[in-house]
């Protein structure tokens, strides 16, 4: 483990770059079950002490009870094991789930944003209300743009995350550009279409940057993911 943070750390051109330490399931991001929050991940870890004891943790998820009864639930055989993947983390100044269909209504015609700011803890966790977009696939057109009241926020602190609140100012600023937006619903069309199915993406933008973080099915959508792509 500490050979191979110590050969990242010079992929990334620093001795001790901070890392997620994320897990997955063999059958984990399928067409039927997503496992999303079942597993343990951790972000902003440091050191190759710290990233083994991470990964111990990880391996370790796969046992709870809270992912032994999502198995149950889902018709899945009980894991007899996890992969856990170590990256270089994405110092994110802003967060974004894109859906390349509407979740809600399954239309397949329009790409659904939300975004926020900060890491992504916050966004997927459900502990902010995120900016929703709803993009045209035709022509880009920002057919819906609701700006929430955005009152938390992920940071990085030592070894881990936490939440903070967001400043006054930005609470109620709206977190995408007209271009970035465009750039997500390019992006999810490239991948529904390589993908050959409606895709769920997590995406960041670190210093303007855009950087995709996790591509899988949408697995709630209406109609089922044999429906016609628009």
């Amino acid at each position: 483990m500490a050979l191979a943070y110590t050969r990242l750390g010079e992929k990334c051109g620093m001795p001790a770059p901070s890392v997620a330490v994320r897990s997955s399931a063999v059958d984990e991001d399928g067409a039927t079950a997503s496992f999303a929050g079942q597993h343990e991940s951790y972000l902003n870890i440091i050191g190759a002490e710290a990233v083994t004891e991470a990964v111990l943790r990880c391996l370790e998820s796969v046992h709870t009870e809270r992912a032994q009864h999502y198995r149950q639930a889902h018709g899945l055989t009980p894991a007899s094991g996890i992969a856990v993947l170590v990256q270089q983390l994405v110092m994110a100044d802003i967060s974004v789930v894109v859906f390349s269909a509407d979740p809600r209504s399954g239309a397949r015609d329009r790409v659904v944003i939300n975004a926020t700011w900060g890491l992504g803890e916050s966004l997927v966790g459900g502990a902010v209300t995120p900016d929703l977009y709803v993009v045209q696939k035709s022509d880009y057109t920002v057919r819906l743009r609701e700006i929430a009241d955005k009152q938390w926020m992920t940071v990085a602190r030592p070894q881990g995350t936490c939440e903070v609140a967001v400043p006054r100012s930005l609470r109620r600023e709206a977190v995408l550009s007209t271009e970035q937006i465009v750039s997500l619903t390019r992006l999810a069309i490239a991948l529904e279409q390589s993908q050959g199915w409606p895709v769920d993406l997590e995406c960041a933008f670190q210093q303007g940057q855009l950087y995709l973080l996790q591509c899988r099915p949408i697995t709630t959508l209406p109609g089922g993911q044999s429906s016609q792509l628009a």
